[in-house]
């Protein structure tokens, strides 16, 4: 359930709009967290249906290996922090680090997010966010252009990830819910959901039938 500010009345009321204005990013925040934890136990039990095995030992999988990716960090292995451009993580110096798209897709990474890799000792890499630019959401359409799928928000043209696609089973026309950063321009945008065709068929309006009020 998403948590919301305004349930005990403006807050601006009671403190600054700096705090205010704070108080909003870290919800926003702290509802793409949960978002994308909800994705990631939606996929994991797919998986598990598809493999034919209980969803809890693929969470408890899961959260073994999570342990061993956080004694990783601290133990052995190369760090290198950098931010998220959509597609890789750009270091300093400007060295490109491929970044899983399934990785990036249920983490709901956007452009600007920054993020630390661990390159363990056996090669593997293992990446860990570390802060969330602010971000906002749109509603648009889903469009391809090639093989890239995009989405048509705000008058703008947004790259998504194939494995946000398939993962959402979106199909191009669909209404979409994508998520951006809240400042800047940005080429690409991590999928928030898809708008089921019964609501957007629901919520619209039949300008014909509208009265004009005197």
């Amino acid at each position: 359930m998403a948590l919301n500010i305004f349930s005990l009345g403006n807050p601006r009321k009671y403190m600054s709009n700096k705090q205010a204005d704070l108080l909003l990013q870290l919800v926003e925040a702290l509802d793409a967290a949960g978002s994308s934890v909800k994705a990631a136990e939606q996929w994991a039990q797919k998986r598990a249906k598809e493999l034919g095995v209980p969803p809890e030992k693929v969470f408890a999988s899961a959260q073994e290996a999570s342990s061993l990716m956080d004694s990783a960090d601290v133990e052995s292995g190369r760090v290198i922090e950098g931010a998220f451009d959509g597609q890789n993580m750009i270091d300093g110096e400007g060295n490109i680090y491929p970044v899983p798209a399934n990785y990036a897709s249920k983490s709901k990474l956007v452009e600007g997010d920054k993020l630390k890799l661990t390159i363990a000792d056996n090669g593997a890499f293992i990446y860990k966010q570390i802060d969330l630019v602010p971000r906002k959401l749109l509603v648009g359409h889903l469009v391809i252009d090639g093989s890239q799928y995009q989405v048509l928000a705000d008058k703008k043209v947004f790259n998504v990830l194939y494995a946000s696609v398939t993962f959402y089973r979106a199909r191009v026309g669909d209404q979409v819910t994508i998520i951006v950063p809240e400042e800047g321009v940005s080429k690409h945008a991590a999928i928030e959901n898809v708008i089921p065709q019964s609501v957007v068929e629901s919520s619209a309006v039949d300008i014909s039938k509208l009265e004009v009020m005197a």
